[in-house]
């Protein structure tokens, strides 16, 4: 067996281990609902329910640099005034953001970047529990969390220019 001859040239000096700026250290469903009031009587009718569907993400520290990011999923499925099932979905995940990240940039991940990290998993579950429901998978399409994110703060920002009033007693 040759040998092959190293060069003091090919060999690398040893790297330093660095974090990574965004880790996902756990995801896992913190709550999950599901209402089917009537399931029998919704499979005979034809005329597909009103669904709606209310998403929202929530982040706090759990640790020095480490979060939890919950998203929160609605679907309400109403056909009149009938309730054909109700979903409620906590998806959550633990993230560690590396020390080189701006404080600044802290609230964007975690209301951005973390949510879109979590969004395909919770959008599986959410079809899976549809379809083992006796429902058509429900499938949600993809949501743009820059905007959601861009909403809330706009949000925010018309709630602190707002005059506060005095509250009067009666």
């Amino acid at each position: 067996m040759a040998k092959k001859k190293t060069n003091s040239k090919e060999n690398p000096t040893p790297k330093t281990e660095t974090q990574a700026p965004l880790m996902v250290n756990a995801q896992y469903i913190k709550d999950l609902s599901f209402e089917n009031p009537s399931p029998l009587t919704q499979t005979a009718v034809e005329e597909r329910p009103a669904i709606s569907v209310n998403i929202e993400a929530q982040a706090h520290n759990i640790a020095d640099r480490s979060y939890e990011v919950v998203l929160r999923i609605r679907v309400d499925a109403k056909r009149k005034e009938n309730q054909v099932f109700l979903l409620d979905l906590e998806y959550a995940g633990a993230f560690t953001i590396g020390n080189e990240v701006p404080e600044e940039y802290l609230r964007p991940i975690l209301m951005i970047e973390c949510p879109r990290i979590l969004f395909p998993f919770a959008r599986n579950i959410i079809a899976t529990t549809t379809q083992e429901a006796g429902y058509p998978s429900l499938l949600l399409t993809p949501v743009d969390f820059a905007e959601l994110y861009q909403q809330q703060v706009s949000q925010e920002q018309k709630d602190i220019s707002k005059p506060t009033q005095p509250e009067t007693l009666q």
